[in-house]
């Protein structure tokens, strides 16, 4: 789903609600996919009349999914190669497998052409079936997801994912004020405030660079995790989605964007419900025998949240891209709950202070006040 730094993706349109045909922007690619996959029908089963949209996302890529003669259907992922490199996804993919996790495995690949054959993990995501009302009616929902993460996490290796590093970090917290700041609220730092932002970015790059490593999926959220389907054997766990921007990073990552989610806000009771739930599944797993975390939830916490600021002010740039460059104007309709998170993290430390004020200026909002948790 991503561009080049995860983005969020949209989710899956039901299958039921997507015959209409497949149109192609350009006739001789579809005349590349169409000899393709009447290649890889025959062996595979694939019935080629049945074709249709299955989801739509944020980058250039597409999926269809495709009816097979056994009953069941694939998907087929429509990635133009001078746009998308799908390298990792297969790469990943792999890994996954490996993990024990539910993934999609690649069936076939035409890499020249971009095109890839893979095992369908359903329509409904796990953000289908959320209950935003009611937070403790997806309590068991979460839990599945934390025990997919442990599991991911467990199955780390140096050396193997690109690392998420301080050019990356820094890359990406660049989206903020080129994006966000200069192009959508059409803002020119004064040098003071530069060095204000200059100066928070680097605590943040420093905090979140001060972790244990591990692989990191980089948009662990509901929209990418799929619904159980019941067929066959590991299909009663949830299915992972879009992990090809996965790094080995800090460990904070993704539970901090599982709860700390790009289209969904939770009460911070179910939050920090979940997260010490997390912590204690991970302590037990040995991921926790870092400095005091094994013994200090707050310390874990603290780093989740110095790790979500990170993860929030580069999303709030990538959403003011994909408006304004992409087309794609529904994105920025989210922002306001990014700047949100990273007011109330500014608020609990007091080294953000002038971060928290710098923000308060441009986007006009009063100063936090009495956040439940205090200043740090």
């Amino acid at each position: 789903m991503r561009l080049s730094m995860s983005a969020p993706s949209l989710s899956p349109i039901s299958s039921s609600s997507a015959h209409s045909g497949v149109t192609w922007s350009d006739p001789a690619r579809e005349a590349l996919f169409q000899t393709w996959l009447a290649g890889v029908a025959p062996s595979l089963g694939l019935l080629p009349n049945t074709l249709r949209i299955a989801s739509a996302d944020a980058s250039f890529r597409r999926y269809l999914r495709v009816e097979t003669a056994q009953g069941d259907s694939r998907i087929v992922m429509d990635a133009p190669p001078e746009k998308e490199n799908s390298e990792p996804f297969v790469r990943i993919a792999a890994l996954m497998k490996e993990a024990g996790l539910r993934a999609p495995e690649v069936l076939a690949w035409d890499a020249p052409h971009g095109f890839m054959l893979l095992t369908d993990l359903g329509d409904a995501t796990m953000m289908s079936a959320i209950d935003a009302e009611r937070p403790q009616a997806n309590h068991g929902l979460y839990m599945q997801a934390v025990e997919a993460l442990v599991q991911w996490q467990l199955a780390s290796r140096p050396g193997v994912l690109p690392p998420y590093d301080e050019a990356l970090l820094k890359r990406e917290l660049s989206l903020f004020p080129d994006w966000y700041l200069g192009q959508h609220r059409q803002i020119q730092l004064a040098p003071k405030d530069q060095e204000t932002l200059n100066h928070a970015f680097a605590l943040i790059v420093q905090r979140n660079l001060a972790t244990p490593q591990v692989y990191v999926h980089r948009d662990f959220m509901p929209r990418n995790l799929m619904m159980p389907t019941g067929h066959g054997p590991g299909h009663d766990r949830l299915g992972v989605l879009d992990f090809q921007d996965a790094v080995y990073g800090p460990l904070s990552y993704d539970i901090a964007s599982l709860m700390r989610d790009a289209f969904l806000t939770w009460d911070e009771d179910f939050v920090l419900d979940i997260t010490i739930r997390y912590w204690e599944k991970a302590r037990k797993a040995g991921l926790m025998d870092f400095e005091d975390w094994h013994s200090d939830f707050g310390a874990f916490y603290r780093a989740v949240e110095w790790m979500g600021l990170q993860r929030h002010l580069k999303v709030a740039g990538i959403f003011a891209r994909l408006t304004l460059r992409d087309g794609k104007p529904k994105y920025l309709a989210d922002a306001p709950r990014f700047i949100q998170y990273i007011r109330k993290t500014c608020d609990r430390y007091r080294e953000l202070g002038p971060l928290l004020k710098l923000i308060d200026e441009i986007e006009g909002t009063t100063p936090v006040v009495g956040f439940a948790y205090g200043r740090m």
